[in-house]
């Protein structure tokens, strides 16, 4: 115990220092925003620290820049149809802002609000909506990849700008290009999602419209998706260069019912420019998600969501082999508010094939926060509980390894040292709002190895070497912080901290603990 205080204390000392300027005045990634009670802070849902916690704020603030009904008729509740949360004035995927109130001058406020509704017909029923991102990050590794090793710098640069052209109610068509850059110390050769000229991040037409109840609705092209449980699906924003698919969306819904069918292509990403980004024709992922108003009423907002996915990758390796995979997902997300209670919980079984081998795998997160009935500090508490089963890789039988076909990692690990591959893990939060506009949330994750017949797995899905080999199930524990301050509702500040205790498994093939710090400055119009 005393050793463990000792790795961490100097951790502490650095989210001290680095979080100085926020205690001097100066985003938790919540997969489950606070439906009633939902902060601006949604919008900095950008590389948030948990996929659960949001701190609440009262009905009156959360609401004040809250947009119309999005472009088209939706009958279905907008915070749970899908496309995109809409609660506040920016969102992680901006095709799902609605700028229309900016017809009217009365609600502009500077020019730049009136870049979000510029009229091109005398009724303004055909328009444009422009929208930008700059982000400046800087993230530091102490022992990157868990070894004793050289400390790692990485810079990063994010710019984003997008066009929303609607021609009419029912017709639109949206383009998003981006451009990564990074520098630093001792970065080696950075990844594509990192680095990237200049990159088509979306480019879709869509079509939409009613008949009598149902709203109908279809699009086409590149488009971030993240209909259904974050953990499974997200744009990846804590990438510089986001996730984004190619291919087919159509969707129908009532006020009480709905469905999303989608047949999509990854992106194989490069680092030149527009001509060597492409839809990827080894790999597909197509499906259903549903959605289904369990309860909705003022105290309680609860919605059920199954779903039935198919992932095709040409390419996949298990152990030491490299196979065609073929993978189904069959379950379901059950998410909502009742009172103070926010619950997110996932399960889904999958199946399918692995060059001849079958896959039998298993996924659960559970996680639940609960507001306290305290006005100093607006706490929250919380618990998650993360499984993805494991088993198979190495003995040329059944795959039971669970993965996520389009999510990232820092749910398990900042520092990508781990995803849900033959892990459980439980984490405790805190989140408290120590003054207007700035959040704050610690949690202290614990890890295990769910089967001892498999290895323990890096973010990207490769195997510590060795690991399969040894018996015991500790992988390590993390502690984690992180600071946002929402200076503006365009502009925020964020800081990230983790400390990485590699566990027995670890340490018993000459793996190390690791610190990972992260700042960044964001500004959207």
């Amino acid at each position: 115990m005393n050793s463990a205080i000792s790795r961490i204390l100097p951790g502490i000392g650095l989210v001290a220092l680095f979080n100085w300027p926020i205690a001097a005045g100066a985003q938790t990634q919540p997969g489950t925003p606070t439906l009633e009670n939902a902060t601006i802070l949604v919008i900095a849902q950008t590389d948030q620290l948990s996929p659960r916690a949001l701190p609440s704020t009262p009905p009156s603030e959360a609401t004040q820049d809250r947009a119309p009904a999005n472009h088209s008729t939706r009958a279905y509740p907008p915070q749970a149809d899908g496309h995109g949360v809409k609660l506040g004035g920016y969102n992680k995927s901006r095709w799902a802002e609605d700028w229309r109130k900016m017809r009217d001058p009365a609600n502009r406020h500077d020019w730049i609000d009136r870049l979000k509704f510029l009229p091109l017909d005398a009724a303004g029923d055909i328009y444009v909506t422009l929208s930008g991102e700059m982000r400046l990050r800087s993230d530091f590794y102490a022992n990157p990849g868990l070894v004793e090793a050289p400390s790692r710098r990485e810079d990063l640069l994010r710019l984003m700008g997008g066009a929303d052209l609607h021609l009419g109610p029912n017709v639109r068509f949206y383009g998003e290009l981006a451009h990564g850059g990074i520098g630093g110390d001792n970065i080696g050769t950075p990844a594509a999602k990192s680095r990237n000229a200049l990159f088509v991040q979306q480019a879709f037409g869509e079509v939409s419209g009613t008949i009598g109840p149902v709203v109908l609705g279809a699009r086409y092209g590149r488009q971030e998706f993240t209909d259904g449980p974050s953990l499974l699906v997200s744009q990846k924003d804590n990438n510089t260069i986001r996730s984004a698919l190619n291919g087919f969306r159509g969707w129908v819904q009532t006020d009480r019912v709905r469905a999303d069918i989608f047949d999509f292509r990854y992106t194989q990403l490069g680092t030149g420019g527009t001509g060597d980004d492409r839809s990827d024709p080894a790999t597909s992922f197509s499906g259903i998600t549903a959605g289904v108003v369990l309860a909705s009423h003022k105290g309680r907002k609860l919605y059920l969501d199954p779903f039935a996915w198919r992932e095709r990758m040409d390419a996949v390796r298990w152990g030491k082999t490299t196979a065609r995979s073929v993978r189904h997902f069959y379950g379901a997300r059950l998410w909502g508010d009742v009172g103070r209670l926010t619950l997110d919980w996932t399960v889904d079984r999958q199946d399918g094939d692995f060059g001849g081998r079958d896959i039998s795998a298993w996924h659960f997160s559970l996680a639940q926060t609960y507001a306290l009935k305290v006005h100093a500090l607006s706490p929250e508490i919380g618990i998650h509980f993360d499984y993805g089963s494991g088993g198979g890789s190495y003995d040329g039988g059944t795959i039971r390894g669970a993965t996520a076909p389009v999510a990232g990692t820092i749910s398990y690990s900042y520092q990508s040292v781990l995803n849900i591959t033959n892990l459980f893990q439980i984490g405790p939060n805190v989140t408290i709002a120590p003054i207007k506009n700035i959040s704050v949330t610690t949690e202290y994750l614990l890890g295990w190895r769910a089967s001892a017949a498999d290895a323990v797995y890096r973010g990207n899905g490769s195997a510590y070497a060795g690991t399969e080999k040894l018996s015991g199930s500790h992988v390590g524990d993390s502690l984690r912080a992180q600071a946002t301050w929402k200076i503006t509702p365009r502009l925020s500040l964020i800081g990230r901290y983790e400390y990485f205790m590699a566990g027995s498994l670890l340490s018993r093939v000459n793996y190390t603990d690791s610190q990972y710090l992260a700042g960044w400055v964001s500004y959207r119009f």
